[in-house]
């Protein structure tokens, strides 16, 4: 098991989700709330809500950049 470049939380299903963050081109902030979103609670299930606010502050920072806010 490669815990620095493949560790067991970085895949869900059959890929890695930076594979498909690269291949869908995503910026920081949509790709950070991806990984958030897909990898809550598996590495620590006590921080899965924690995660989940994380992956929505991501978003939240994404929506005002699109809006032009600050």
């Amino acid at each position: 098991m490669d815990l620095i470049n493949h560790p067991p939380h970085y895949t869900r299903g059959k890929i890695e989700v930076i594979d498909f963050i690269e291949d869908q081109k995503l910026g920081f902030h949509r790709a950070s709330a991806l990984q958030y979103l897909i990898r809550a609670g598996v590495k620590n299930p006590v921080t899965k809500l924690q995660d989940l606010e994380k992956a929505k502050w991501y978003i939240n920072r994404e929506i005002e950049l699109i809006k032009g806010g600050d």
